[in-house]
């Protein structure tokens, strides 16, 4: 593989001086063009061609996740590395439901940045490691929102009971069912919401107020 041609859009000149010094620290790297905004990005790629496209998220006139669709569409030889501020999971998760074939934070250092590049221009994705961290926790914590949201009418009952400090016989009797049944609800509950005793129970069902 020759250079590896690049365009950059920033609508901060300071922050493309600052990613043109990065990558001029690596011969493997030729900047094919600048944009201040997603417009005026589309534009540029027409002319330029470039392999890599590094671009913000928060631009004017265009922001770059409206663009990259578009660029998906019209120039699919061109892959895209988001570079930006943005480490919120809302931007990420939109970011690679959009297509972005890499997602990096503006402190990154110059040789990840440049292993980024690298990797994507091969036909890779790349996101590092601050990314994958966000999103599995993001993940971690849709999860448990789901078995939390699980919880079945009955179950709810029997969770407010037992915070309520009732027994499993008072329970039993109190909802007309089987001590039985009762033990197989607090069973689910204490699985869904990946607790080992009561006590867990009751705190992290006070903490989710799932219970008042």
């Amino acid at each position: 593989m020759g250079k590896i041609k690049i365009v950059l859009a920033d609508d901060h000149r300071l922050v493309r001086d600052g990613i043109k010094a990065l990558l001029a620290k690596s011969s493997d790297f030729v900047i094919a063009g600048e944009a201040d905004d997603g417009k005026e990005l589309l534009e540029l790629l027409k002319k330029a061609k470039p392999d890599v496209a590094l671009i913000d998220i928060s631009m004017p006139n265009l922001t770059g996740l409206e663009a990259i669709p578009l660029i998906k569409k019209d120039f699919p030889g061109t892959r895209i590395i988001l570079l930006t501020m943005h480490a919120d999971p809302d931007y990420i998760i939109k970011a690679i439901q959009s297509g972005t074939h890499g997602y990096l934070l503006k402190d990154v250092e110059p040789e990840e940045l440049h292993l980024a590049v690298k990797t994507v221009a091969k036909g890779e994705k790349y996101f590092n490691a601050t990314i994958s961290n966000i999103m599995i926790d993001n993940l971690s914590r849709i999860e448990e929102s789901k078995e939390e949201q699980n919880l079945s009418p009955r179950e709810m009952e029997v969770l407010t009971l037992v915070a309520d400090g009732l027994s499993t016989k008072l329970i039993a009797d109190k909802l007309s069912i089987s001590i039985r049944t009762v033990e197989t609800h607090r069973l689910n509950i204490m699985k869904k919401l990946q607790v080992n005793n009561t006590a867990e129970l009751v705190r992290k069902a006070l903490e989710k107020n799932l219970i008042q």
